[in-house]
């Protein structure tokens, strides 16, 4: 006896028997248990879910000399006819080969001819592919079938299906299986069969089915007749750790084994984004990927090393590659120029590749940034104890006080650890740094000075502890415009300076800023009266009645 593929000897003989598909079997079987069985049905999900199996079960079901609770027995007849696909019931046409017009005005008129069954069951496979005439040759007879017929439309493509068509039909959406029923589903496949495969072959095969069925029992197929997992998956992890570790040779290297198995550049790069896309979900939806935890936790190391942005990159970038290999004239040099892109982001100019750089370079330096470090500076000084205060003057008894050493003058003109000293900070302040603040800031210390630098911040005197207070209010301001100046924090303590010879400004309003050097000396002139006003703001302007 010739040798029949997995898929076609596990094809679903009864509703139980689908997998993943639950909503749609329970409905099926109250449909006809309770015979309240719709005239049409449309069935659309991605291939290898069910949607053909689903439809053979229901002509099973309709026609069967001894169902069950809405379930086919198999062993009549009539289910026996169907299963061999033999049956006069049954009548299937795949509307991507004929999908003209003649075709469905055969179908038409056969419509209305008698059947041996109860049931004369239409099961028209693609239906999108149909012509705009043939769809609408279908369209009456769809919507006034004759009593003993039922249509079962499948496809791929619902959008495509006319809405007219949509419309006159009881809409079936199948879904992809998830990884852990179509791995359970895998093993019990291949203890029936009697297959020896290792569990970890069940979940390579699992991924590669992605949700399909059939791919995945196509898959098992080819592992069990290798005598095991091939080991053509294991390059693509090698890309990806190149990328992670931004070594464009071990990635090019992985290319070149994976095409030297024979395996084509484009299904490569689309299975290296797929491996990315499990690599991103591992870390922002761990339940999406439906992967073993193994597996995960080491999906989830390669997203930490690679970085969002970088993964991100990595998938757009690869998409665009498969776009341009379809009109390359080598698809592996395409690929190979866009992995060296990703690997090598300093040679790539584009706005993502930047991104990817700074990225790199906020994580390298742990997250920290010029503000957070001016106002943890800011919080040390304030919780300093205030220096002693100095001492006061001796009184004049007629004869000079001798002069302090140079020595113990100089350390006041040098800054402690890595603070801008007193001279610097006066020079950038008039030069630079009092222009760039903001015009609230600006007025409010336009009248203080430096006094000195200490061992934690720098010393600004104010001339009363009114202003003082005022001008701690936008202090960061002026922090953060010392810092883009040194290139380092520069932290302020406000201290009132007693001896500076600047008179103290108005106060300036909280939300207000006043500028005195915008004022203007208003023109004396004595205004008798509006109508003077008006002449005065509109230059020849004449009286003709007062």
């Amino acid at each position: 006896m010739a040798y029949q593929s997995l898929y076609r000897r596990y094809r679903p003989q009864r509703f139980s028997e689908l997998r993943g598909q639950d909503h749609v079997s329970r409905t099926l079987r109250n449909a006809v248990r309770e015979n309240r069985v719709a005239h049409a049905y449309l069935f659309s999900g991605p291939r290898g879910t069910g949607k053909t199996s689903s439809a053979r079960i229901l002509a099973k079901a309709l026609n069967c000399a001894q169902p069950n609770d809405g379930e086919p027995c198999g062993e009549c007849a009539s289910c026996v006819e169907v299963t061999n696909g033999t049956s006069l019931d049954v009548h299937e046409l795949d509307a991507a080969s004929n999908n003209g017009v003649e075709a469905m005005r055969d179908l038409v008129a056969r419509a209305a001819l008698g059947t041996p069954g109860r049931w004369k069951v239409y099961i028209v496979d693609e239906v999108h592919m149909l012509s705009a005439a043939a769809s609408n040759a279908l369209l009456k007879t769809l919507e006034e079938p004759p009593g003993h017929v039922v249509f079962v439309l499948a496809t791929t493509d619902p959008q495509k299906v006319l809405p007219t068509i949509r419309s006159r039909t009881q809409h079936f959406e199948f879904r992809l299986l998830p990884a852990d029923v179509l791995a359970e589903h895998l093993r019990w496949v291949a203890t029936d069969a009697g297959l020896e495969v290792a569990d970890e072959a069940i979940d390579l095969v699992a991924r590669r089915g992605n949700g399909s069925a059939r791919d995945a029992l196509s898959a098992l197929d080819q592992v069990a007749a290798a005598g095991g997992i091939d080991e053509q998956a294991v390059p693509v992890d090698e890309i990806v750790e190149g990328l992670c570790e931004r070594d464009a040779g071990r990635s090019l290297v992985g290319v070149a084994e994976r095409t030297a198995a024979g395996q084509d550049p484009r299904q490569l790069a689309r299975d290296i984004v797929e491996h990315l896309r499990n690599t991103f979900l591992a870390t922002m939806a761990p339940n999406l990927a439906g992967l073993p935890d193994d597996e995960l936790e080491r999906l989830a190391d390669q997203a930490r090393r690679l970085g969002a942005p970088a993964t991100v990159r990595a998938m757009e970038t690869l998409g665009e590659a498969l776009i341009d290999m379809r009109e390359s004239p080598d698809p592996r040099v395409t690929l190979e120029v866009a992995l060296v892109r990703l690997c090598r982001p300093d040679a790539d100019t584009s706005p993502a590749a930047l991104v990817e750089r700074l990225e790199r370079l906020e994580r390298a330096a742990a997250g920290a940034t010029q503000v957070p470090a001016v106002a943890e500076a800011r919080k040390a000084v304030r919780k300093a104890p205030p220096p002693p205060p100095p001492p006061s003057a001796p009184k004049s008894t007629g004869n000079p006080a001798p002069a302090a050493p140079a020595t113990k003058a100089a350390p006041k003109a040098k800054a402690a650890g890595n603070l801008p000293t007193r001279d610097e900070l006066t020079l950038a302040w008039g030069d630079r740094v009092l222009d760039q603040l903001p015009a609230k800031a600006k007025a409010l210390y336009k009248s203080g000075r430096f006094i000195e630098v200490d061992g934690t911040a720098a010393v600004y005197g104010l001339p009363n502890k009114v202003h003082m207070q005022r001008c701690e209010r936008v202090q960061g301001d002026v922090e953060a415009a010392l810092a883009a100046e040194f290139g380092r924090p520069v932290p302020l303590r406000l201290v009132v300076d007693e001896v500076s010879s600047a008179p103290p400004p108005e106060p300036v309003e909280e939300d207000v800023t006043i500028d005195v050097e915008e004022l203007r000396d208003a023109t004396p002139a004595a205004v008798a009266s509006p109508i003077d006003h008006v002449m005065q703001a509109f230059e020849g302007a004449e009286v003709v009645e007062e």
